[in-house]
């Protein structure tokens, strides 16, 4: 697929999308006001603004003017007797993408896709429909505009029955899944289908405090981390190093701070005993949610190899995070935490393709095949071998 074609379409779209943005916020309203009961998190996916549609204008553009995934040569070799070798990337083929409630990524996800070349379906949840369906026609006007088959980016409407057949057995023809949502889900989907999945796995961030770091540092990163609860980069859960100096004041500021942002502080019970305001809980089980609540979970380790070890087994795999002045005790973290994305000192937050520098993302993986963290476009191809010989036989 020529580039100059895909960076018209993308540019094309994007146009149309800062020229259709009344109409765009209005089938926004239809889907929030048909889902009134939504819980916050829900509705902070849900919900469609101007900024919002900027961003997607945005993701649009900086996709544009990325380099083109597609053709880049991986290896180059010629035989002694003169058979020429040639490794190059290509598209995946067809990629559909299953998603929660949020019609950014019906823009920002399978731009991604298609600058790599890949065809999209996309199957969205039922409460951003009016959107989704909307947006999906901007696609394919941009598409038809540029000489492109509308199916290149197809909205699917289906069923829960029908969507499940459809990973059962393959019944579109794809040759990669992107599961973008909830645990049921991802299960699901790597439990039954027939094709490669690529999994973007649930948040659950952790942060350790270290013993020796600048705690009004830490408050900071803490709070950043629960600026949106909706976002699979939402900090979840904090562990504090027990010798940490002035413990009890100091996670008496970080909870007070907490609550003052409306966000309901949980503890274990070595947690509860240091500041009564924290909620006790002592249920393992909590280590391993995801909140997307207005909710956060504090406990004291002993060191940090106890905090890396909680982080391995319990953490989504996704980010966490060390905040302590020791530049050695943060490679060691950085090292042995088992996750997408590891800081030092800095918010979890920033787990994002766009923060990244990589543009818009189709998912954030969890998984190390065939790679790790936010997925842009020039993670979204595989790789052909192209031999060009005048007969060559082997003997």
């Amino acid at each position: 697929m020529a580039i100059s074609k895909k960076i018209s379409v993308l540019l094309n779209l994007a146009d149309l999308l800062a020229k259709n943005k009344p109409e765009i916020l209005r089938k926004n309203e239809l889907d929030m006001n048909s889902f009134a009961d939504m819980d916050e998190s829900m509705k902070d996916r849900l919900k469609v603004d101007e900024n919002k549609v900027d961003g997607m204008i945005r993701s649009l553009r900086e996709v544009a003017e990325q380099d083109d995934p597609e053709g880049k040569i991986l290896y180059d070799f010629t035989r002694e007797d003169g058979l020429h070798i040639v490794n190059r990337t290509v598209p995946f083929g067809t990629i559909l993408i299953i998603y929660e409630s949020r019609p950014d990524v019906t823009i920002e996800a399978a731009a991604t896709a298609f600058k790599a070349g890949n065809r999209i379906l996309l199957k969205g949840g039922k409460e951003s429909f009016n959107t989704n369906t909307y947006l999906t026609e901007l696609w394919q006007r941009a598409l038809s505009e540029n000489g492109f088959d509308t199916h290149f980016v197809e909205y699917l409407n289906l069923s829960r029955d029908e969507t499940q057949k459809l990973i059962k057995e393959n019944t579109h023809n794809v040759d990669i899944i992107i599961p973008r949502g909830g645990d049921n889900l991802i299960n699901f989907v790597t439990e039954n289908s027939s094709v490669p999945v690529i999994v973007s796995g649930r948040g659950n961030n952790f942060m350790y405090v270290d013993d020796d770091c600048d705690t009004e540092m830490a408050i900071r990163l803490i709070l950043n981390g629960k600026k949106r609860i909706s976002v699979c980069n939402a900090l979840d859960k904090v562990l504090i190093n027990k010798n940490l100096p002035e413990l009890k004041e100091k996670v008496s500021d970080f909870v007070s701070e907490l609550h003052s942002k409306g966000i309901d502080v949980w503890g274990d019970k070595k947690a509860a005993s240091i500041y009564s305001e924290i909620k006790e809980t002592n249920d393992k089980m909590v280590l391993f949610e995801e909140f997307m609540a207005p909710k956060i979970y504090f406990s004291l380790v002993e060191n940090m190899n106890d905090a890396i070890e909680m982080i391995n087994r319990y953490s989504g795999g996704h980010s966490a995070v060390i905040v302590t002045n020791d530049a050695e005790k943060a490679d060691t973290f950085m090292q042995k935490v088992d996750c997408a994305a590891v800081y030092h000192n800095a918010s979890t937050r920033f787990t994002d393709g766009g923060q990244f520098g990589v543009g818009g993302e189709i998912a954030i993986s969890t998984q190390k095949l065939h790679f790790r963290g936010p997925l842009g476009a020039q993670e979204l191809v595989t790789n052909k071998w192209f031999v060009y010989g005048k007969g060559h036989v082997r003997e």
